[in-house]
């Protein structure tokens, strides 16, 4: 079996479920008790803090855990939202933006606030100047990813966050499929929140992180007792923080030799792709994304039914990001690229991570192309 869909989820480090372990059996206090109990994980929870910290750039005291990315950008938007509702109600966002930050805008959009979307170019690209040229004196957060979940497609987010800080706004940064990828130096980027989600950097699912810069203001999304100092009521969930924890350790010391392996093996998949499946392009900057990522439209077929019968060979691939996956609608992500509808009903999400090894993409570049034709000529593919 073939995984070639890690933006939707990875699988746990062998490392991290020995790192998580304890925290399931003995080590089961409450990280808020003084007693022995709580002591013993209480100092577990801090290390991964710092663990985040480092991955990311930012200072320990700045990551509040979360139970998702989704939760992270929720808190953010809305967070921010309500504590600068006296200054203003404007926000700017990108049209390629995860489902979480533009559900949460258009929630927000609803109860009174003003968005102004911006397009992207026809690689995904965010044009700097657009974003700065639609930012007045009622802004109050700029909304733009570090890295799109369907294409790969980077943005310029030092550019962006020294446009924010001129300008005296936040940005917020869903950083969910960038993190252990790529460099985020939090701290010279002038981002004033991040996204993280464990479960894409090889840790479980249901832990996740929001960075809040040192004296930004953002009120919290979840009330109840005083954990993560007052930002997020609810009891941690210190085994799935342990975890995430060891998994951004690992990818701190892991992500340049990995990042270098997987580009090759994306790079060998794309290329090949490209020269044995007529009419296949790739959609998205070439040269400005992630080196796990590549996004390929394949004309006169549907993805749905292309996906299928790859399934049917052993191979998982995606048609976009997993949270809209069983819809009808077009991706958004590429609408916005300016992709025709009859190109993007054909396109491709394969996202490459650890496990994935050359013998595999040469196992797809054997089935794909026939699979291909035979969709064409008006078959099931298989």
């Amino acid at each position: 079996m073939i995984y070639l869909d890690h933006n939707a989820t990875t699988p746990v480090h062998p490392d991290v479920v020995e790192a998580l372990l304890p925290f399931l059996t003995e080590k089961f206090g409450n990280p808020s008790s003084i007693h022995w109990a709580g002591r013993a994980v209480k100092g577990a929870v801090e290390e991964a803090r710092e663990r985040v910290a480092h991955l990311v750039g930012c200072e320990p005291g700045e990551v509040v855990f979360t139970a998702s990315g989704t939760e992270a950008d929720n808190m953010a938007i809305k967070g921010v939202a309500a504590a600068l509702a006296d200054r203003g109600n404007h926000i700017v966002a990108t049209r390629v933006e995860h489902p979480a930050v533009v559900n949460a805008l258009l929630h927000l959009e609803r109860l009174g606030c003003t968005v102004t979307w911006l397009d992207v170019d026809g690689d995904g690209v965010l044009d700097p100047d657009r974003l700065e040229g639609a930012i007045t004196d009622r802004t109050i957060l700029v909304c733009a990813m570090a890295a799109n979940n369907e294409t790969g497609v980077l943005f310029p987010l030092r550019e962006i966050g020294a446009i924010a800080a001129r300008r005296k706004v936040y940005l917020h940064c869903d950083a969910v499929q960038a993190a252990g990828k790529i460099s985020l130096g939090f701290r010279e980027s002038g981002i004033a929140l991040l996204a993280l989600s464990g479960h894409k950097l090889n840790a479980p699912k249901g832990v996740g992180a929001l960075v809040i810069r040192r004296g930004v203001k953002c009120h919290p999304l979840i009330h109840g007792g005083a954990q993560e100092r007052n930002r997020r009521g609810g009891t941690e969930n210190v085994a799935g923080i342990v975890a995430f924890g060891a998994a951004c350790e690992i990818a701190a010391a892991t992500m340049a030799g990995e990042m270098a392996r997987l580009k090759r093996l994306r790079d060998r998949l794309e290329e090949g792709i490209l020269a044995l499946v007529p009419g296949a392009r790739v959609n998205g900057s070439r040269e400005r994304r992630l080196p796990t990522t590549t996004n390929i439209s394949f004309a006169g077929v549907e993805a749905d039914s292309l996906l299928m019968a790859l399934d049917l060979a052993g191979i998982a691939a995606s048609s976009g990001s997993a949270c809209s996956s069983g819809t009808l609608k077009l991706s958004p992500v590429l609408a916005a690229m300016g992709i025709a509808p009859e190109v993007a009903r054909g396109s491709v999400r394969f996202s490459l991570g650890r496990g994935n090894t050359e013998g595999e993409i040469d196992r797809v570049l054997e089935v794909l192309p026939g699979i291909v034709a035979r969709m064409r000529r008006g078959g099931d593919g298989s």
